[in-house]
């Protein structure tokens, strides 16, 4: 049935066996696909019912329909149109991970960071209301996102405004990634289940059959005395407490019943919060059984069968995992913070030894990061465990919270620099240069996981606020803990060169050693600095390093401006030095989905990039009739990382 599918208008045709039939087709489409290309594999799963009720009842894309974060989007994609390219999904050139303006018409927000939807809807309804352009709004958002703050900011502005065009649906599964925490998430799951209002409902419902009233009358008599009804056997719902229309709870996968209450939601003639309850993973056996995330998301060549990837390797996340365990039993002070990602940031062994230290905060940036200068104040040591692309939410309070007042909180930012698949918003590319802008912060990129658990050591040795940025990739190993703490702002010279050295922080440190060897073949000597502190920097490089080479090369997996480049320059600059570096980093543009080595490769972040990029700074083309075998080993005497 799937294949017939061109648009939300074949899906309205539909009869309700038909729908049936056609859902777990869909299922069965995700698990076969997104076994094969990775992704949000369970969200997706859970909002089949939903996906196929809101496309019949509201005419997309003349009715805007917005999706919170855009996991739970693919079946969307499949009802607009795009099943036939599924197998591209999250592919170099292919479709996107999330809704994306340039793939359809029916995607407005590519956007997934999480509890936007309820601002772009709202903005959207008003500006529809002073233009005069009929139809609804719609702002599909989780139980999950809903904690976040921008969703109650939304919320209260949606009650002062009361735009009578806009619907918002919560999709309520009791979870993000892990289970959904707080006061929100406890009020959802009380009006979820009321036996007392659902055997009184169906009694009445059935009496009501009998009265003299026809069509839409007894209808509409039948939903107002059921909604007096439950006003008696319910509290008031938070939405209610704001002046907003309240409906459901409704069960999300019950299509009939899902399609009544949003059709009622647009006859209403106000903001309408629709409750839907939905199963993460419904209809996935793998999905439904995984305690700790629910399949949430599943890599490349996941077993069908089993919801399990068919290879295993280690990542600098795992290995994080084991140094602030580590940590953790010989520092009792340390605390660790997630913003509901505590399987993604490698805290779960950590909140299972420590629970009373461990806190899930839900999908609250900000919050996170001031309520981690509280536990500091206190003397406690937080580690806020995060993606580099979402501490992006918490500039303000980074600065002005913690780094202000010189608090010792550990940033850990998992994700940096390119990370592949995800897109856009999921680059952990500016990092580097909004971190490296704040007084008090100092800032370090590990070249490899030994350096990761040293840094870790480091930063909680300190007095004041610090950041650790490392991406996502594989590692060999996991080394002996504890590691030894390694001194702040001291870079280290992997080998020495004559004319030209890379200096090299993170993940490029690795390609700079390459690259160097390369050049040595072609009777280059190029020496190699990993540079494992952003800030401070060490001061020989306006000592040493740049009176020594007449290039230095600088290479970054950030954006080029105001990243490691410009904190080089920065140094030189006042010495008379700067005219000798050239910076290789990320351009001035989001960047898309595709394989991490490939992006980096394209914008000369490879070795044969940092190759070209010493070669055209030193005016000197390849000359194969030079080549020589590379030299062995650092010539400084100091133990390379790598």
């Amino acid at each position: 049935m799937l294949e017939a599918i061109r648009s939300p208008a074949d899906v309205r045709g539909l009869d309700h066996d038909q729908l049936g039939l056609l859902a777990a087709e869909i299922r069965e489409f995700l698990v076969h696909h997104i076994s094969s290309t990775g992704g949000h594999l369970s969200p997706n799963l859970g909002v089949v019912e939903l996906t196929l009720a809101l496309h019949r009842v509201f005419q997309s894309p003349e009715e805007a329909i917005v999706w919170d974060t855009g996991h739970q989007a693919y079946v969307h994609k499949l009802l607009t149109g795009r099943a036939g390219a599924f197998s591209t999904l999250r592919q170099p050139g292919g479709l996107s991970g999330y809704p994306n303006r340039a793939e359809s018409p029916h995607d407005l927000v590519e956007n997934s960071h999480a509890s936007t939807s309820l601002s772009y809807a709202l903005g959207l309804a008003e500006a529809r209301l002073r233009d005069r352009v009929p139809g609804h709004v719609v702002a599909v958002i989780g139980d999950g996102a809903l904690t976040g703050g921008m969703a109650y900011e939304a919320l209260n502005q949606v009650a002062h405004l009361r735009p009578p065009n806009l619907v918002i649906v919560i999709n309520d599964n009791g979870r993000s990634y892990a289970p959904t925490v707080g006061g929100l998430a406890r009020h959802l799951a009380q009006l979820q289940f009321d036996p007392r209002y659902e055997r009184l409902k169906e009694e009445i419902a059935h009496r009501l059959r009998d009265l003299p009233l026809l069509g839409a009358q007894a209808e509409e008599a039948a939903f107002r005395f059921k909604e007096s009804l439950k006003q008696l056997l319910q509290p008031n719902t938070v939405f209610d407490s704001l002046g907003l229309k309240y409906v459901g709870p409704c069960d999300g996968h019950d299509i009939q019943a899902m399609e009544d209450l949003l059709r009622r939601a647009k006859r209403l003639g106000v903001p309408t919060v629709v409750h839907v309850v939905t199963e993460k993973g419904r209809g996935y056996g793998p999905a439904i059984d995984d305690a700790v995330d629910k399949l949430h998301q599943v890599s490349a060549q996941t077993d069908p069968l089993t919801g399990r990837p068919r290879r295993t390797e280690l990542t600098y996340t795992d290995v994080f995992a084991e140094a602030v365990l580590s940590a953790g039993a010989r520092h009792p002070d340390v605390v660790a913070i997630t913003a509901a990602m505590a399987s993604s940031t490698g805290l779960l062994g950590f909140a299972r030894e420590f629970p009373e230290r461990f806190f899930d905060v839900g999908i609250c940036e900000q919050h996170a990061v001031t309520f981690a200068a509280g536990l500091a104040m206190a003397g406690k040591r937080p580690i806020v465990c995060v993606y580099s692309t979402f501490l992006q939410r918490a500039f303000d309070q980074t600065i002005m919270d913690v780094c202000l007042h010189r608090l010792p909180v550990v940033f850990v930012l998992d994700r940096a620099g390119v990370t592949g698949n995800d897109g856009p918003s999921h680059h952990g590319v500016f990092d580097l240069s909004y971190l490296r802008l704040i007084p008090n912060l100092r800032i370090a990129a590990p070249a490899d996981a030994t350096e990761l658990c040293a840094l870790l050591e480091t930063a909680l040795a300190m007095d004041g606020p610090v950041a650790i940025r490392f991406p996502k990739g594989t590692v060999p190993s996991t080394p002996d803990l504890p590691v030894e703490p390694l001194p702040v702002g001291r870079w280290e010279e992997v080998r020495r060169g004559e004319e030209a050295c890379i200096l090299a922080i993170g993940r490029m440190v690795e390609v700079a050693c390459v690259a160097a060897d390369r050049l040595a073949a072609e009777g280059i000597a190029c020496g190699v600095v990993n540079a494992r502190w952003l800030k401070p920097v060490d001061p020989r490089l306006v000592t040493e390093w740049a009176p020594r080479y007449r290039v230095l090369v600088t290479a970054e997996d950030n954006v080029g401006t105001g990243g490691f480049g410009s904190a080089v320059l920065e140094a030189l600059a006042p010495h008379g030095l700067a005219d000798r570096v050239r910076i290789s980093a990320l351009p001035d543009r989001f960047l898309p989905h595709g394989r991490p080595a490939e992006i980096l490769a394209e914008h000369g972040l490879d070795p044969e990039g940092l190759v070209r990029a010493v070669r055209a700074a030193l005016d000197r083309p390849q000359d194969p009739a030079r080549s020589r075998p590379a030299a062995a080993g650092p010539a400084t005497g100091e133990q390379s990382p790598l």
